[in-house]
């Protein structure tokens, strides 16, 4: 059974921002309001409902951490945030939005159970049955989430041993956890979906826009260099490196050089991204920070083994020319880690 996506309810332990549309709300800012307002960084989720999707945003400290989308309300995907943020459109007609604050707990287990496969229950067990669904739990030791779809809301128990430990409930009593997941299992009335899962992971987080965005700088400055060297084939080696490459680092496919594009300024770094169009070319990579400088760590080593400047600057000095500008950006994200050359010695 599917549900409109612009029904449902999760959990939350404080409302920021309720359900206004979204043509009075600007998505951009929200999203960036952490650097703004010391307030506002805060653990908690954005919702927008679109007419034909469901976006759900993660926040750490106020900011965009991961995204996900589903067109139904139950099969769910990850998304690039710059390109999640694109899907929104700058002045909507349609959709609404919602800030809700919430644990980094409620976050992983949220985005764990949207992103992950659950396990299966016995093939003789009534979920309806909270006294069989207990005894199950008890019986296995089981360590994870019970997970329930009820009345158009999202509901999550923390079990720890086969034992009951917390819960997060679309609407929540203030009862103990095994006695409103008993409730919810009870109810008859409605439709009611009920999936085990394991302990979710940790909320993964992606490579900010601004980080890829500078990524994608940084290569393009590269070849141009290179370029100016005397290195004239320095685009194709590169193009040829990433090709190669993308078998060990799956996110070189979305990064592509284009040397025709303005290269951006290091002042804009904060927001890059944000300003992008649902019509642009443009993905992002979903990828972790450590995995993207891993990848194109990888590919710069590549293209300067392969087409070293023509002028004699050694690689070293030619790396620290190039990443001067921003080198506490790439240091932190863990650039130099993965290059095959010692800077700044």
């Amino acid at each position: 059974m599917s549900l409109p996506a612009a029904a449902l309810r999760f959990p939350r332990d404080r409302v920021l921002l309720p359900r206004p549309r979204l043509a009075y709300v600007h998505l951009r800012n929200l999203c960036t309001d952490a650097m703004r307002d010391r307030s506002a960084r805060v653990f908690g989720y954005v919702c927008v409902w679109l007419p034909d999707e469901l976006l759900l945003f993660y926040m750490q400290e106020g900011e965009v951490v991961n995204v996900t989308a589903s067109p139904d309300g139950q099969r769910f995907h990850a998304v690039a945030i710059a390109d999640a943020i694109a899907k929104v459109p700058r002045e909507a007609e349609y959709g609404e939005v919602c800030f809700h604050g919430g644990a980094d707990e409620l976050l992983a287990t949220m985005h764990g159970t949207q992103v992950q496969q659950p396990i299966p229950w016995p093939a003789d067990l009534h979920v309806e049955n909270p006294d069989a669904v207990i005894a199950h739990l008890h019986a296995t030791m089981h360590d994870g989430v019970v997970e329930v779809m009820h009345d158009e809301g999202w509901s999550y128990v923390g079990v720890r041993g086969g034992l009951v430990v917390r819960g997060y409930f679309a609407d929540n009593t203030a009862t103990a956890p095994e006695a409103q997941l008993r409730a919810l299992l009870s109810s008859s009335d409605t439709w009611m979906r009920v999936r085990l899962w394991p302990v979710p992971p940790v909320l993964a987080c992606q490579a900010s826009p601004a980080l890829i965005q500078a990524y994608r700088d940084l290569m393009a400055n590269a070849i141009r260099r290179l370029e100016q060297s005397g290195a004239h084939g320095a685009q194709a080696v590169g193009e040829q490196a990433r090709r190669h490459l993308m078998a060990q680092h799956s996110s070189l496919d979305r990064l592509a050089v284009v040397l025709d594009a303005p290269p951006t300024s290091g002042s804009g770094g904060a927001t890059m991204g944000f300003g992008r169009s649902a019509a642009s070319p443009l993905r992002d990579p979903i990828v972790d920070p450590a995995a993207l400088s891993a990848a194109v760590g990888a590919w710069l080593s590549e293209l300067l083994w392969t087409s070293p400047p023509c002028d004699g600057t050694a690689p070293e000095r030619f790396l620290e020319g190039l990443l001067r500008e921003r080198r506490h950006i790439f240091q932190m994200a863990g650039l130099f880690d993965a290059l095959a050359w010692r800077l700044f010695a």
